[in-house]
């Protein structure tokens, strides 16, 4: 039974994965629709100085159960496993089937907005302003003007650490914010895809710190101000829409010249203008993986919600 347990959360340590390569989608998201996020915050905050002193004196049973080391475990293999087999699969379908990629995770986020929407215990006048409040800024970073690419120690740490919180703070896409920082090709696609540990460290390293620091504030705000927390969360996911809408062109990065900037042959995007769909087939088979979108994160609440009931 403890294996299923860890089994499945592997599973959704994959999903996590998934979505934290995709530039517009939140793992958090996944972890907050597939019923694991308070677990997970629970678990990271709870590396603190008591569960360093039983590291420290050899306690490693106490120590496993303090932290819950063994779901974290699951969750992390499975998302690392996930990244790095799906770097390279997914650069291939958005290199060659862009729409009906873009269309299948619009659908993942159009669901969530309402399932995680509907758990808020109280739709009162603070809440509504926590859903705005999310929402604008969410849209005001999928409308950001990217940076320059930074390989600097100290940026790619900072990297690490805003890409992390982002990650796992639902609806806000650690991916998207790494464009904005000009670092994501080369950390997501470049560094991870060639495991370039010059480029990995430093990310990693402020990754792990920013990790466990950020679920501290998160898990007391998301204890104390409940509905507040998931309306803003929510906001999140809702503004993500827009970085996912599929009818899109992408806007290159340019040099000096005026020329599109490539790096180990592909074009860097900056941005993306968007543009309503046009009659066609085209249109119908995207319809149909938003569609598909929806009824994935459709089937995985009703599975989640058998298991609460089990």
């Amino acid at each position: 039974m403890i294996i299923k347990e860890y089994l499945l959360a592997a599973i959704k340590g994959m999903g996590m994965g998934a979505a934290n390569v995709i530039p517009g989608v939140s793992g958090g998201t996944i972890a907050l629709v597939t019923g694991i996020f308070q677990r997970l915050i629970d678990a990271l905050k709870s590396f603190n100085p008591t569960a360093i002193k039983l590291l420290w004196r050899g306690r490693w049973d106490a120590f496993a159960r303090h932290t819950d080391f063994y779901f974290l475990l699951a969750v992390f293999l499975g998302a690392a496993a996930s990244i790095l087999s799906l770097a390279r699969v997914l650069r291939f379908l958005f290199d060659h089937h862009p729409v009906m990629i873009w269309s299948y995770f619009f659908g993942l986020i159009l669901a969530s907005v309402f399932f995680v929407g509907r758990t808020i215990g109280r739709w009162r006048a603070p809440v509504v302003l926590a859903f705005g409040v999310g929402t604008a800024i969410a849209v005001a970073v999928s409308l950001g003007t990217p940076a320059s690419p930074n390989d600097s120690f100290l940026y790619l740490i900072l990297c690490g650490v805003v890409g992390i919180c982002s990650m796992i703070l639902p609806g806000l896409s650690g991916s998207f914010v790494l464009i904005l920082m000009g670092n994501y090709e080369l950390v997501v696609i470049d560094a991870v895809s060639a495991l370039n540990l010059r480029i990995l460290f430093p990310v990693a390293l402020g990754a792990v710190v920013g990790l466990i620091a950020f679920s501290h504030f998160l898990s007391w705000i998301y204890r104390r101000f409940r509905d507040e927390t998931i309306a803003t969360m929510t906001g999140f996911i809702l503004g993500s829409l827009l970085t996912l809408w599929p009818w899109k062109q992408a806007i290159f990065r340019l040099d000096a010249a005026g020329g599109p900037i490539v790096r180990n042959g592909k074009k860097l995007v900056e941005g993306y203008s968007f543009h309503l769909p046009e009659a066609g087939t085209e249109t119908l088979f995207a319809v149909f993986f938003i569609l598909l979108g929806i009824l994935t994160i459709w089937i995985t609440e009703k599975l989640v919600a058998r298991k609460d009931q089990a």
